[in-house]
């Protein structure tokens, strides 16, 4: 079994008080020869950072962890595992790795990897006390939801969700069953939506995601284009897509309020 492929539930955890990036941290360890499964996990991040080198918020009451894995697929396969994060905590999802509270972001995953055969970590941020007010999109945290959520406590319910979403996962092996779950709390399946990618924007219907996960949107002449990386951003018709309310953890438990 190649390192990393099925970590067990148990798996190891470091604290620190503070760090630059838990990801850059796991990504040093893992040049110094740690091979994992292993969670990092900081009070605060000086530099945390979300997708395209965005800065992501990050004082003291926040989980900020991230899981380092080696060789957990082929290098192809890893971006599905942003896919698998997201269906470790039951909240909605919006493509390609946020997960939404009432329609406004409360947590995030940044896959970052490197080397072959690949090493990952898997960075997931949850605005536990505290969320950002001055960002392009709408933004919310537990306890403005009325919910008593601890980082400590929701790291450890995480672990074990994730581990067992890896194994569904199996290498990539089992992408089909994690897509499923992903649509089934996908927010905007079905929506127009405005895609930005790196040079142009783009809309269209959400349609689905395919195989490999990539967003499949519907033209309006009717033919389908496949986006591999952009940010997703809602049309309003009138009528905006709902999401799901807060459960705790992967067995569904509810929060208490």
């Amino acid at each position: 079994m190649p390192g990393g492929a099925r970590p067990a539930d148990e798996t190891p955890v470091v604290f620190l008080e503070s760090v630059d990036s838990t990801n850059a941290e796991a990504l040093r360890r893992a040049r110094a020869g740690e091979s994992g499964p292993l969670w990092i996990a900081a009070v605060a991040q000086t530099a945390g950072r979300g997708r395209r080198g965005r800065t992501w918020m990050s004082p003291p009451g926040n989980l900020h962890a991230s899981l380092l894995l080696t060789d957990p697929s082929p290098s192809a396969a890893a971006p599905q595992l942003a896919f698998v994060a997201g269906l470790a905590r039951r909240l909605a999802l919006k493509w390609p790795n946020d997960m939404l509270c009432h329609g406004a972001k409360i947590a995030g995953i940044l896959i970052e990897g490197e080397g072959e055969p690949v090493t990952v970590a898997i960075g997931i941020g949850v605005n536990c006390r505290h969320h950002p007010s001055t960002v392009e999109r709408p933004a919310t945290d537990f306890a403005e939801q009325g919910a008593d959520v601890a980082a400590p406590a929701l790291l450890q319910a995480l672990g074990p969700t994730m581990a067992a979403r890896l194994r569904q996962w199996d290498r990539g092996t089992g992408f089909a069953a994690i897509r499923a779950g992903w649509l089934a709390r996908a927010v905007g399946i079905g929506h127009a939506v405005r895609v930005r990618l790196a040079e142009r924007e783009t809309s269209g219907l959400f349609e689905s995601i395919d195989e490999a996960g990539r967003l499949v949107l519907r033209l309006g002449d009717g033919r389908r284009e496949t986006i591999t990386a952009g940010e997703v951003f809602p049309i309003s018709d009138g009528s905006p897509p709902s999401a799901p309310g807060l459960t705790a953890d992967g067995r569904g438990a509810p929060l208490r309020r």
